[in-house]
Parts: C-alpha cells; structure tokens; sequence
C-alpha cells in the first residue's frame, strides 16, 4: 500500500511501483488522506482518486471530521487512517515517499533539538510494523526529473512554500543558507550522519542483547531489571539497557527522567516505588526492580515527573502531586521575579553530591537538622503542613538520596556557602 498525498515525490513512487517495479507477485494499492486543514484538500483528493483510477490502482480514503490543529495531531491521524487502510487492505507493507531531502531535513531538524544518536539516525529505511522507505536513497532533483521524463502530473500544495512550520524554514531558508555560506555538502553529510548513526545503534543493539537477557526478565506484564548485575554495568550501558526495558512497557523517559530511574534503581532501599512520566511504576523489590504499568483511575493526579538538576546553571519544568513549578539555578544569586510563590535555597557548590533532584516526598525521607537526622513528616508537622500540600512539596535531594532542602519546611544545615566559595542558588516558583 502506497501513502499519495498527489505530490510529486508520492506520484514517482506509485509510478515506480505499478509501471517499473519487475515484480509480477505483487499486489499494489494505494491510501488518501485529506487533513481538511487548507482549502482546496478536496480538489486534491478527487485528483489523487482519478489518478488510481487512470492507473488500475485500488485506492482507500479519508478526510478528517476535524482539521487537526498542529502538524504533530495532522502525523497521528494520517497514520493511524494509513495503518487501518493497510490492515483492510491485507497489505503487508506500508510505503512512504520520504527522500534523501527528507532525511537531511530531520537529521538536521533533530540536532537542533538536541537528539542522541537514536534521533541522529534519522527516518529508518525499514522498521519491523512494515512501513518501508524505497526511495530515501533518491534526492527530490532526481525524482523530479524521473517524474518530468515519465510525463507525470501531480498536485502542488500551497503550505510547502509557507515558512510557518519549522520544517520549511529548514528547507527552504537554513539548509541552502548553509549551504551557500558554510558547507556546499552539507545534505549529503546529514545523510552520511544518519548512515552512521544507524550503525552505531545496530552495534549497540548486537551488545546489548545478551546484556538484556541476563539482566532484564517479564512477567505478568512486569519487566524485571536484576539490580545487583544492572548496578556493575558503566553508566552509557546501564541507560541503554534500562531504556531498551521501558521500549517494553511503550515509553522511553527523557534524559532527566532516565537518570532519575537509573539512581532510584541502584540506590533505593527495597519496597519503594517511583512513578516515571508516562504512567511506569518502578518498584524495588530486594534483589530486583520491577518495571510495571500504572492502573490509572479517571481521578487520579497526573503522575510525577521529577527533575535532574546538573551543571552550573539550566532551567525546568517538573511536577509532583499533580502541580507543575518550575526551577532556575545558577552560580551566585538568582533572583526572582514576577513569580508567585517562589522559594529559593543558595548552597555550597562543591560540598554537594551531584547530581541533584526536584521529586515528591517519599515515605522514609529524612533531613538533617541541628537536632539530628529526623524524618520528613514529622517536619511537615512542625511545619503546619497540611497533609493535603505535602504531597506537592518538593523535595531536593543529592545524588545519595539525603534531603537538603524542602520549601516551606527548611534546609539541611552545613550547606550555606562560606566566603570565597563557589555558590550555587536554585529558585522554585509555580508555572
């Protein structure tokens, strides 16, 4: 099954596949669907449909009841009509008409994001679901130039040449800008950089599977992590492994959140249980950590999403008990501004363990005081804290797990700078 827009990258594609594929086994059709977001969607879908019909290809369609608000909402529902034509259809491939153009473009896209090298590898060629790529080893010039010595006709859309989405800007004005000034190769490096970074994730894949099998195990629907051998493994092989349990469970935290995980995993004492974004429980259970999905009731809170704080200064949203702050840091004094509710802790640089962290209050967290190390809700007490605002307390915590600071409850002694040395001031305030 073909994706036709009525673009010309997807016409050379359905040309390709009806008129010069040599491949007498196999059975062609072909999906539309009209977005409904610009006007004149439905010209094109009468067109693409009398282009099937000219060309004995089978065709399924849809138009959406909603135009979707944002390209992202506008991908989903593509693929989910795309991916329910395909299962109709009984087609055992889903083809797109993504090219090396394409390819630069997210490649590029993503390093501007600030991807890893799962993200550097761009638009895969193949994955295992059957959505395959044949013509990302082609550039837009090439397939334009098939299409013109082949006669073809296509449709174009008007919202290619607008500079609203971020992807045209990078099309249209900063990669030829980057290439007149700074580098005249720089798409077929983009390409060259996704080549490579797909290697790298293959080798990483062929390391990591006898890793998973020793150390990873399901059941009932849980994914178990064994702490003692998940604990010896470096730092780069521990988040590989861990992301490659969550794939299990269809989530990947971000990188805060993977650190997170990864400390509570290696530090937590057995019957704690941290909740991860994206509805993950991780529960320690002496030798093991059991990775579980979350049974959400409608009223439930939004889960917790904790935050890493690590270098000299940054900046982040996170969550706990269901209400969203945000924290600024950075060496000497921050001042707030126009925030409600804002909280400041200034702390000795280099007389705490790094890296630290914003989370929820856990039962057994203790802080240092002057009368010695007492546990969290007796200070909630003492504080007057409702029980009800104790669960959205943030706490800060070392890369050990000790408490150095709660809002509205005080900090841990011994941490205020001292003359001469480096200081480091966090700022909370509500979002």
């Amino acid at each position: 099954m073909v994706a036709v827009s009525g673009g010309m990258d997807s016409v050379a594609l359905l040309h390709l596949l009806r008129f010069a594929a040599d491949d007498p086994t196999m059975t062609l059709s072909a999906a539309h669907f009209d977005h409904a977001m610009r006007p004149g969607s439905e010209a094109d879908a009468r067109w693409v449909r009398g282009l099937c019909r000219a060309w004995g290809v089978p065709l399924s369609e849809a138009r959406a009841d909603q135009p979707p608000r944002t390209e992202e909402a506008a991908r989903d529902a593509r693929y989910a009509f795309l991916r329910a034509a395909q299962a109709g259809a009984g087609a055992t491939h889903l083809a797109t008409a993504h090219h090396a153009d394409d390819q630069a473009e997210t490649v590029l896209f993503r390093v501007l994001r600030g991807t890893g090298i799962h993200g550097l590898a761009g638009i895969p060629p193949v994955d295992a679901t059957g959505l395959i790529r044949p013509l990302l080893p082609f550039w837009r010039a090439e397939l334009r130039r098939y299409a013109r010595a082949a006669g073809l006709r296509w449709r174009d859309d008007p919202t290619n040449r607008s500079l609203d989405p971020a992807r045209n800007r990078i099309r249209r004005g900063l990669l030829p800008r980057i290439e007149r000034t700074v580098a005249a190769g720089a798409r077929a490096s983009l390409v060259r950089l996704a080549q490579l970074a797909r290697e790298d994730e293959a080798a990483w894949e062929s390391v990591l599977a006898p890793l998973l099998a020793e150390a990873v195990h399901e059941e009932d629907g849980a994914v178990l992590l064994v702490r003692e051998r998940f604990a010896a493994y470096d730092w780069p092989v521990a988040v590989r492994l861990l992301r490659a349990a969550l794939r299990r469970l269809a989530t990947v935290p971000d990188r805060a959140g993977t650190r997170t995980a990864l400390e509570f995993i290696s530090q937590a004492p057995s019957g704690r249980t941290l909740r991860l974004a994206g509805g993950v429980l991780i529960t320690t259970e002496f030798g093991v950590a059991r990775l579980s999905r979350a049974a959400e009731s409608p009223g439930d809170p939004p889960p917790d999403l904790p935050l890493a704080i690590a270098g000299a200064a940054g900046e982040g949203r996170f969550r706990v008990g269901g209400r969203e702050r945000v924290a600024r840091w950075a060496e000497g004094e921050v001042r707030p501004g126009a925030e409600a509710d804002s909280a400041t802790v200034c702390m000795a640089a280099d007389r705490v363990a790094w890296p630290l962290a914003l989370r929820g209050w856990k039962p057994g967290d203790r802080m240092r005081t002057l009368a010695g190390t007492r546990p969290l809700k007796k200070l909630f007490g003492e504080a007057r804290m409702p029980v009800g605002a104790r669960r959205a307390a943030p706490v800060l915590a070392d890369a050990a797990g000790s408490v150095l600071w709660v809002p509205g409850v005080g900090a841990a002694p011994g941490q205020a700078p001292r003359p001469g040395e480096r200081a480091i001031t966090l700022l909370v305030s509500d979002v």
